[in-house]
C-alpha cells in the first residue's frame, strides 16, 4: 500500500470543543487531537495558546468570526475542511466552547456526511455553564430553582421574527442563560419584562469567562441595559437571568484571587514560560506570554558534540540553565546508551530548576550554590577546597556572561566552554499576545534573565503607561537598570517560586495601601 493511499484512509475531521477559554478546562482528547493534526482551523473564541500544542509542520488557519467581521463564510469553512480532508489530511476544527452548543457544529458535521468524509465530535465545556461557575453563580440550586434554560441572543439577521418564545421563557422561570447576546441585552430585557418577568430579577453578564480577562457586571432586568451602556461592557459575554445570581455575593471565588485584574507579561521562551505562567494564572493574573527569545542549536554543533562525547574526561560538569542540561543530554544519549558513560565527572548546577532538570535524567547534583548566580558557584567551589588543576566542562549559552569561566580559571581550574545553545529573537506572534500587548498594555512585565531584558527592549515595542518591572534577581536587575528601566520588584529567591512570591506580596501590599 502506498503512503498516500494509507493517509487517504486515515484522513478525518475532528470537530473539537476548545472549551470556554481557560486552558485547564480543555479535554485531554482535544489536546491529543491538536498534537496529531496536519491542519488546524480555529475560531475567534478558541484560546490560541492551544496552538502551541500543534506540531511545527502543522498548517494553522484562522477562520474566526467576530460580530460583523467574518474571515470566512460558513460555506467557505465547510469547503475548506472538505478539500483538506480529501487531500489526505488529519484535520482539527477547533470551536470555542462545545461544537454542538450554538456553534454550528451540526451544520459542519452534516457537510462531512454529505461529502463522505469521516469525522468525530470531541465535546467541550460550554461557557453557558463554565462562565457562571467562574463568576460564583451556580446555574442550579436546590433552594432556588429546579431547572435551567439555555438560549442564544444571536439569531439569523435575515429572520423577520425572533424564534425565541419569550412568553414561554417567562412561564418557565428558573435560571436562564443567554449566549452571544450582550449587544441585544436591551431588547431581550424589554421582551422579557413585556412578557411578565419581574423587573427586579437579578442579572449577571460574564465577559471573557474563565480567562484572566474575566469581568462580571450585575444588575436587574430593568437596569442591566443601562449598566452595560455606562460601563461600555462588550462581547463576548454570557448572561445569567435568575435569583441564583444573588449567590455570587458569597460564592465569587475566581475574581477574588490575589492577582485578579492584573495583566502580566511573561518574556521567557515558549518552552519555558509554562511554569511561571501557570503560577501567575493560578493567582488570578491575565498572563500575556510574549517570548522575546527562542532557543536554537549552537553555531558550532559539532564542537559541542565533541565536548559532550569527552565529558567523562572531566572532573566537573557545570550547568547554568535547564536549556544547557537539555541540550547536553540530547547529544549525550545520541552518542551513548548508558548514563554511566559520563564517568566520574561530578555535576554542579546553578538554581533549583537546573538541578531538577539534571535529576530528571536520573543523575545526582554534587554542588548547588545557595545563590543562583555564577558567583555563587565560584564561592561554593572555594568552600569545598578549591578547583586548582581540576578539569571543568562548562555547558552554557553562547554570548553568556564570562564571570564563571574567568573566575574558575583564576582559581587554577582548566575550563572548557561547551556552547550548548544560543538565544535568538522571537519574532513570531502565534497566540496574538503581542497584538494584545500593543492594544491593551499591561500592569507588569517579568524578566527572568538578562537576555530576556535585552531582547525585549531590542523589539522596540512602545512601553505602556504605568507598566512596572519584576526581575528574577540582581544580575537581571542590573541589565535592566543599565538599559534605563526602573526595577519595582526583585525576587529575593532567584527562581520562579521566588519571583511569583515577590509579585504576589507586591500587589497585596498595594491593595492594602
Amino acid at each position: 500500500m502506498s503512503k498516500s493511499t494509507s493517509k487517504d484512509q486515515s484522513s478525518k475531521v475532528y470537530l473539537v470543543g476548545a472549551g470556554p477559554g481557560d486552558l485547564g478546562l480543555v479535554t485531554l482528547r482535544a489536546k491529543e487531537c491538536i498534537e496529531r493534526a496536519d491542519v488546524i482551523v480555529y475560531d475567534h473564541l478558541a484560546n490560541p495558546e492551544m496552538l502551541s500544542w500543534a506540531r511545527e509542520e502543522a498548517e494553522i488557519i484562522y477562520a474566526g468570526k467576530k460580530a460583523g467581521q467574518h474571515a470566512f463564510s460558513q460555506e467557505e469553512i465547510n469547503k475548506l475542511l472538505i478539500e483538506k480532508a480529501r487531500a489526505g489530511k488529519e484535520i482539527v476544527r477547533l470551536k470555542g466552547g462545545d461544537p454542538f452548543v450554538f456553534g454550528r457544529g451540526a451544520e459542519e458535521a452534516k457537510a462531512f456526511v454529505d461529502a463522505g468524509i469521516a469525522f468525530e465530535i470531541v465535546p467541550g465545556i460550554t461557557s453557558a455553564i463554565a462562565g457562571p461557575a467562574y463568576a460564583g453563580i451556580p446555574v442550579t440550586h436546590r433552594a432556588e430553582n429546579s431547572h435551567v434554560t439555555f438560549f442564544t441572543g444571536h439569531e439569523d439577521p435575515s429572520k423577520t421574527k425572533s424564534a425565541i418564545d419569550y412568553a414561554a421563557l417567562s412561564k418557565l422561570g428558573g435560571t436562564q442563560v443567554m449566549l452571544m447576546g450582550v449587544e441585544r441585552i436591551e431588547a431581550v430585557a424589554r421582551e422579557m419584562m413585556a412578557n411578565g418577568v419581574r423587573g427586579d430579577l437579578p442579572v449577571a453578564l460574564v465577559r471573557w469567562a474563565t480567562t484572566g480577562r474575566q469581568e462580571t457586571l450585575t444588575g436587574t432586568l430593568e437596569n442591566i441595559a443601562k449598566r452595560v451602556a455606562e460601563t461600555e461592557f462588550e462581547a463576548p459575554a454570557v448572561a445569567v437571568f435568575g435569583d441564583v445570581v444573588a449567590l455570587r455575593k458569597d460564592l465569587n471565588w475566581y475574581e477574588r484571587r490575589p492577582l485578579s485584574g492584573k495583566r502580566i507579561v511573561v518574556t521567557r521562551t515558549r518552552k519555558q514560560a509554562g511554569a511561571l505562567t501557570a503560577q501567575l494564572r493560578a493567582l488570578g493574573a491575565d498572563v500575556l506570554e510574549l517570548p522575546t527569545i527562542r532557543i536554537e542549536p549552537p553555531t558550532d554543533l559539532r564542537e559541542f558534540a565533541e565536548l559532550v562525547q569527552d565529558a567523562h574526561q572531566y572532573d566537573w560538569i557545570v550547568f547554568t540553565s535547564p536549556n544547557g542540561v537539555d541540550a547536553f543530554f540530547e547529544i549525550f544519549y545520541k552518542l551513548y546508551d548508558d548514563a554511566r558513560e559520563i564517568g566520574g565527572a561530578k555535576i554542579a548546577a546553578i538554581g533549583p530548576a537546573t538541578a531538577q532538570r539534571v535529576r530528571d535524567f536520573r543523575l545526582h547534583v554534587d554542588l548547588q550554590p545557595e545563590e543562583f548566580v555564577a558567583e555563587g558557584v565560584v564561592r561554593q567551589f572555594q568552600k569545598q577546597g578549591g578547583v586548582e588543576n581540576l578539569r571543568i566542562l562548562l555547558a552554557r549559552a553562547e554570548k553568556a556572561r564570562d564571570v564563571l569561566p574567568k573566575e574558575l580559571s583564576k582559581l587554577g581550574a582548566i575550563v572548557d566552554e561547551a556552547f550548548a545553545y544560543r538565544t535568538v529573537p522571537e519574532t513570531r506572534d502565534i497566540t496574538g499576545a503581542r497584538r494584545r500587548f500593543l492594544e491593551e498594555g499591561a500592569d507588569l512585565i517579568t524578566f527572568t534573565s538578562s537576555s530576556t531584558v535585552e531582547k525585549f527592549l531590542d523589539l522596540g515595542l512602545p512601553w505602556p503607561k504605568g507598566m512596572q518591572v519584576a526581575s528574577m534577581g540582581p544580575i537581571t536587575s542590573k541589565t535592566a537598570s543599565d538599559r534605563g528601566l526602573k526595577i519595582d520588584i526583585e525576587a529575593r529567591r532567584h527562581d520562579i517560586d521566588g519571583l511569583v512570591e515577590a509579585i504576589r506580596k507586591f500587589f497585596e501590599t498595594k491593595n492594602v495601601e
